[in-house]
């Protein structure tokens, strides 16, 4: 037998604190609570960013951190209406991307993201009405390739863009159970010379066509199998079953290492089930948090780190994500978690600084107010009240160095004050008197405010230098309440707000410190949002959308939006870390109007790994 050191490459060392970085395999002893120590496997899954639209019956592909969700159904049962929608998943949320050319539900997904392969499933408005139609994906946009020879759906299938199989499901006309298989090579679907032992619907796979694996699903809805089959090819052969019988499930992996989770079974319906496949037999894995059916996954993860998305729950469809991990780590999941409480509850406030150091300014506690506050990390302390009291007004810049501009007092305020970590100096006022929330980014010295309502809504956009304001470029689109985020007065993005209509919008526009130009919309519209971040990693959250506040949050990588943990508390006209310092990784919302107006304080943490340190004992 090999000795410890030949297989770690090093001796079990003796030491008085666990090491802060341990290695994969790395074994010590700690004298100080007297335990032989090392990293040990932890399985789990882990809560993650919703989809941006609930649907179960979903076709998905890819892998945990670059997964694929296609197809659909955004109804209940009975209505089912099938959706063409896709979206990307980068390992922290969805992001849109191009329709499906054809509308269907209970599809079949294969492949990555950047070539994926959607195939067969049920176009509305009944699942009689079945489809053989194939598409391939390019990582934008979906491109119909040569036909199944069967069109069928809710069936078991897996693999590659150039490898991919299906097996069982329904057929037309009669929505009859088929133990057909064909197999895709990247050009064309034949039919295989095997068939699966017995024919049936709702089960789940993993693999390629070559090395493909099949298990469970049903013969109808009460009829469950938990039954397992390997697939070389052409012939299909029954090995050992899960121990758990049940459909709608979904599975990732490869014929010798897969995983399933989730599905229907009699009691409770919506099960929380996991699996594991090691090539022999199926072991219980640690459960989904949240119990569903007709679920979808990622297919090519392998099933040491598995995707789960969509779905459908007691209460209707789902856009709920949960990550499965197996590893020596301990992950814990990105969110939102309270901070502080301010001292003044207050709405349409102005914000700026970092998650550790931030400044509330003005706003309205239901009359308007130029209370001022500091925030610490922990702890919101009261500081000298602004000169002018106002609500709908913005700010940026850093603690020590800030400033608000406009606002409503009544009238509209022009006036710009400027602080220095403890007090207020009037600034030179803006030209054109407007109000606006959240608009503002640069310093204190090389600031710009954009867009607002003088009354109509306005394009303009004005400069600071640190003592006066003056013109620069128009954005494209009128609008009132967006949130702008920036590294500096040269560098913005300007998110959603809305216009004169009065009607919300989702479009985006960059600023290069001379002219804006249009960019990907945020995925919602909505305005009076909260922000913290730049122009390249920006986060905004929470908001009006069709007048109510919500708790949604959206994250800007440079290129798209894509979502992220809501916040804990929906709310509109909240504030944030405004300014060159705020990042999203370290977010801040607080205020903002719940109703009534809100003092509560949250702080975001992005996803964390810690090796998984455990105890081991000697014979």
């Amino acid at each position: 037998m090999a000795a410890y050191k030949d297989l770690v490459g090093q001796k079990i060392t003796k030491v008085t604190s666990n090491p802060g970085e341990p290695k994969t395999g790395q074994m010590w002893y700690n004298s100080t609570d007297g335990k032989l120590k090392g990293l040990a496997i932890v399985e789990a899954w882990v809560s993650s960013s919703s989809m941006n639209s609930a649907r179960y019956r979903t076709g998905g592909a890819g892998t945990q951190t670059s997964a694929l969700a296609f197809g659909g159904s955004t109804g209940n049962p009975g209505a089912q209406p099938s959706t063409n929608a896709t979206e990307e998943y980068n390992g922290s949320g969805w992001s849109t991307s191009g329709n499906l050319n054809e509308a269907r539900r209970g599809l079949g997904g294969a492949g990555t993201q950047t070539a994926g392969l959607a195939y067969a499933g049920s176009p509305s408005p009944s699942d009689a009405n079945t489809t053989n139609l194939c598409e391939e994906y390019d990582g934008s946009s979906w491109t119909a390739v040569n036909t199944m020879n069967t069109a069928r759906q809710t069936f078991m299938g897996a693999g590659t863009q150039t490898a991919a199989f299906a097996a069982g499901g329904v057929v037309p006309p009669s929505y009859t159970n088929t133990n057909a298989s064909e197999v895709y090579d990247g050009t064309n679907w034949t039919a295989s010379p095997g068939t699966i032992g017995t024919a049936s619907r709702q089960g789940a796979a993993s693999g390629t066509s070559t090395a493909g694996l099949i298990f469970s699903g049903a013969t109808s809805p009460s009829a469950l199998l938990s039954t397992t089959q390997t697939f070389d090819g052409s012939t299909y052969t029954t090995v050992n079953s899960m121990n758990t019988a049940r459909r709608a499930l979904a599975g990732s992996g490869t014929q010798t290492a897969a995983v399933g989770f989730g599905g229907s079974t009699p009691s409770p319906g919506y099960e929380v089930l996991t699996e594991s496949w090691d090539g022999t037999s199926w072991s219980v894995s640690p459960t989904l948090a949240t119990g569903r059916q007709f679920i979808a996954g990622a297919v090519q993860a392998p099933s040491s780190a598995s995707l789960a998305f969509s779905g459908f729950v007691s209460t209707g469809t789902s856009a709920l994500t949960e990550e499965f991990n197996k590893s020596v780590n301990t992950i814990t999941a990105a969110a939102w978690a309270s901070g502080g409480a301010m001292n003044t509850a207050r709405q349409q406030l102005a914000g700026f600084g970092t998650q550790t150091a931030a400044v509330a300014a003005a706003g309205t506690t239901g009359s308007v107010t130029a209370a001022t506050e500091e925030y610490n990390g922990s702890s919101w302390t009261n500081s000298t009240s602004a000169g002018t009291a106002r609500r709908i007004v913005s700010g940026t810049g850093i603690e020590t160095a800030g400033l608000i501009v406009t606002g409503f007092i009544p009238p509209i305020s022009t006036a710009t004050e400027e602080y220095n970590g403890s007090s207020w100096t009037a600034g030179g006022s803006i030209s054109t008197p407007r109000y606006q929330h959240n608009s503002a980014f640069g310093s204190q010295t090389a600031a710009a405010l954009a867009g607002g309502f003088a009354p109509p809504s306005s394009n303009a956009t004005e400069e600071y230098d640190g003592s006066s304001w003056s013109g620069g470029g128009n954005l494209n689109t009128a609008r009132g309440s967006g949130s702008t985020l920036g590294s500096a007065q040269t560098a913005a993005i300007m998110v959603g707000g809305y216009d004169n209509n009065p009607s919300y919008t989702a479009a985006s526009e960059n600023y290069n410190g001379t002219s804006w130009t249009s960019i990907t919309p945020a995925l919602t519209a909505g305005s009076n949002r909260g922000g913290s971040g730049n122009e390249t990693d920006g986060f905004v959250y929470g908001g009006d959308l069709d007048t109510a506040g919500n708790a949604l949050t959206e994250r800007y990588n440079g290129t798209v939006f894509y979502t992220q943990p809501s916040l804990g508390t929906a709310r509109a006209a909240l504030s944030g870390s405004y300014g060159p310092s705020g990042t999203a990784a370290a977010a801040i919302g607080f205020g903002g109007n719940v109703p009534p107006v809100s003092n509560a304080t949250e702080e975001f943490t992005e996803e964390t790994t810690t090796g998984n340190i455990t105890d081991f004992t000697t014979s």
